[in-house]
Order: structure tokens, then C-alpha cells, then sequence
């Protein structure tokens, strides 16, 4: 159930959400709550996301709006989490999470927005999808790093397996994500939250063993040591996983461009140069290469 109208602006708050879309957010709740449809479609989606709450894969697909929803359509997912926000304190609770985890944890709703301003220029939320882990158990924030309790792939699983790991296909994994708006990514940083994940999952989900650490991103694209230092907080970043193999060919030009300029629409012609990372990324495209996305993992 949605927040009452005057507990609502604390529940967003709690949640991160910038403060320049509270208001809106409170204005519009009258609207939602008064819309036969929108009321229907809204506790639909919030049972969806937490239903099955805690296992891994098994998040809704969630449909587009359609346009002319308007303001009410642009922060629709908003409500969804606002919503669902007592189930997923109440499952945290149930594992002991600690409250500054999980208030970090959901935080990341506010920091979604915050990107899809950057892109877009307005209010809204890019892939609410992705948010859904937050709210269903399955993501946690640990410092710099952001842990998925998921499990290892055929491909992946296969190939951890035959470097003679003790983990294999269908096994418990973590999926590492890096989070924008967190500052650099430092390798200290990165070794606290490595170490907090080791802790953190053997207390609070004993019964899942967490052997492997895994990583899809254009930041492990191997070209990038050939615009980069050897002592960057990128390559050393690279350095942690052992690559994976057969995703070499798989080209990912966008989401390099979104992830360091904030919108992967924008044209390559006029990628600006200002920092090392943002001449890597608008060089090479300009040159006619392209980015893959990157595939590792490493023991834990």
C-alpha cells in the first residue's frame, strides 16, 4: 500500500528521491489514488515485484507506459517502490540485515533518478526494471561495489569450472555491479567491499555458499589498457578478474557512452574530451572501433 499523503514525502526522502521531485510526487498521489486503472495497475505491478521475494531471477518484466499517462506514467515505477518498500524492510529485517545496509541498499532508487536526469533532463526512471533487484532481496550495496546474489550461467559456469574452480554451472554467485555519483573507484575501496560481501552473505544468507565473484561490463573491455595507465583505477580494476571467454565479438558501443557521458544516444561525433576515460571511449568510436562487453570472474 501506497504511503498516507503525509508520510509519503519521509518514505521518498528515506529513498534518495531527489528533492526537486518530492512535491510533484505528492501532488500527483491524489491523482493516482483517485484513477480506477492506475490504482488497479498499480497493485498489480507491487504485488509482481514482491512476489517471490528474495529469489534470485525471478524479478517481473515490467510493461512501458503508454504516453499519454503523462506526469502520472513518469513516475509510475516511483509509486511501485514506494509501495513495495515495507515488504522488502520486512524481509531484510528477517535476515538481520543491518538498517544502514538496507536504507544504502534502496537508496540507489534516488540515485537512478538522478541518472536519468542527467540523460533526459527530466524526472523518471530509465530501466525500473533493474531497480526491482533492490527491492526483492536480491542486491545489496557494500560500500563501492554493489553485490547480485545470482547463479553461474552454462557459459560462465562452464568456464569456471574447467579452470579447475570449485564452483560450476547452477552454483550461488555474485554479480559485481559499479555504481555512478560514488566517487573513484579505487582499489582500496574496492577491497573493503569485497571483503564486507565475504562477511555480509555467509551471516545474513548461510545457507547459499558464495564461491565466485562474476562481472559483465564494458569496464572489463581488455582495449581499454591500450588508452589507460597500467596503475588507473579502471586497469586495475580489470586486473581482479580472470577474463572470460566467447564474448569478445559481442559489441556494446552504447553502453560505454551512457555510463561515462549519461545519455548513450548522444552523438559520437561530439563526445567531449575533458578526462583520460572520456578520450578513451570517444576516440576509439571516432576511429571506427567499438566496445565489447567485458566477461570476468575471480575466486572468493
Amino acid at each position: 500500500m501506497l504511503p498516507a499523503a503525509d508520510e509519503l514525502a519521509d518514505a521518498l526522502l528515506d529513498l534518495a528521491v531527489p528533492h526537486e521531485d518530492i512535491n510533484d510526487l505528492l501532488a500527483l498521489r491524489e491523482r493516482l489514488m483517485g484513477d480506477a486503472g492506475a490504482r488497479w495497475l498499480l497493485d498489480r505491478t507491487v504485488d509482481a515485484t514482491v512476489r517471490d521475494m528474495g529469489k534470485p531471477g525471478a524479478a517481473p518484466e515490467y510493461a512501458p507506459l503508454p504516453a499519454e499517462s503523462g506526469a502520472l506514467g513518469t513516475y509510475f515505477y516511483v509509486y511501485v517502490f514506494t509501495a513495495a518498500l515495507p515488504y522488502v524492510r520486512a524481509y531484510h529485517r528477517s535476515r538481520g540485515i543491518p538498517d544502514d545496509i538496507s536504507r544504502r541498499t534502496l537508496a540507489d532508487l534516488g540515485r537512478h533518478m538522478a541518472v536519468h536526469r542527467r540523460a533526459r533532463g527530466g524526472p523518471g526512471l530509465l530501466h525500473p526494471e533493474w531497480n526491482a533487484l533492490h527491492f526483492r532481496g536480491e542486491l545489496y550495496q557494500l560500500g563501492r561495489l554493489q553485490f547480485q546474489r545470482a547463479v553461474l550461467g552454462e557459459r560462465m559456469g562452464g568456464e569456471v569450472a574447467a579452470a579447475g574452480h570449485s564452483a560450476g554451472r547452477g552454483d550461488p554467485c555474485l554479480n559485481l555491479h559499479i555504481t555512478d555519483f560514488r566517487g573513484p573507484l579505487s582499489p582500496e575501496a574496492c577491497d573493503r567491499s569485497v571483503a564486507r560481501a565475504r562477511e555480509f552473505f555467509a551471516r545474513h544468507f548461510p545457507e547459499e555458499r558464495y564461491e565466485t565473484a562474476i562481472c559483465h561490463s564494458w569496464l572489463l573491455d581488455p582495449q581499454l589498457k591500450q588508452y589507460l595507465p597500467a596503475d588507473s583505477n579502471i586497469v586495475r580494476f580489470q586486473d581482479r578478474f580472470r577474463p572470460a571467454t566467447g564474448y569478445e565479438r559481442e559489441v556494446d558501443d552504447t553502453a560505454p557512452v551512457a555510463f561515462v557521458f549519461g545519455d548513450r544516444d548522444l552523438p559520437v561525433a561530439g563526445l567531449p574530451r575533458r578526462t583520460k576515460v572520456e578520450r578513451a571511449v570517444g576516440d576509439h568510436l571516432r576511429a571506427g572501433g567499438h566496445w565489447y562487453g567485458g566477461r570476468g570472474w575471480f575466486p572468493l
